[in-house]
């Protein structure tokens, strides 16, 4: 089966790096009033839903494949550095992987930003896929924000 594997993405964005990750770090108000076709709710069950030790359920919009509903805990903060971790704690995700997680940094690049996401994942099978759907929909969530925070 195999140990843990890794999956990684680099994305530029043209927000500056501090816009970036300030809109990032408020995505359980924000992602729900701007991704509505992507995010149906995210719940803060524990924490502020910022913190590092905070639990987020989130409920996926209707156009979600895979996952409708995930808990996510985030594992630690680095604002200096604009850096998350974050580990899925529950939901559909744990059907397909026996443990996942994630990380987002932001890097002031030029006038923009490289963001990084990376996760790490052990399948629940051999016949898993890599969450490249995931990787994917990471991506499109960071070129998303990029635009809305260059319209704002």
């Amino acid at each position: 089966m195999g140990g843990p594997l890794t999956l990684d993405a680099e994305v530029e964005v043209k927000s500056p790096a501090d816009k970036f990750w300030v809109s990032m770090r408020d995505s359980t108000n924000l992602f729900p009033k701007i991704f509505p076709e992507q995010y149906k709710n995210i719940e803060v069950l524990e924490g502020d839903g910022k913190a590092a030790g905070s639990i987020r359920l989130i409920t996926y919009g209707e156009g979600s494949p895979l996952v409708k509903v995930s808990k996510e805990k985030i594992d630690n903060v680095d604002e200096a550095d604009k850096l998350v971790t974050y580990s899925v704690v529950g939901g559909d995700l744990l059907k397909f992987y026996k443990n996942f997680n994630g990380s987002i940094k932001v890097i002031p690049k030029g006038e923009g930003s490289l963001v990084k996401w990376s996760c790490g994942f052990e399948k629940a099978s051999e016949e898993i896929p890599d969450p490249h759907m995931i990787k994917d929909f990471a991506i499109l969530n960071f070129k998303e924000l990029d635009e809305f925070i260059l319209k704002a």
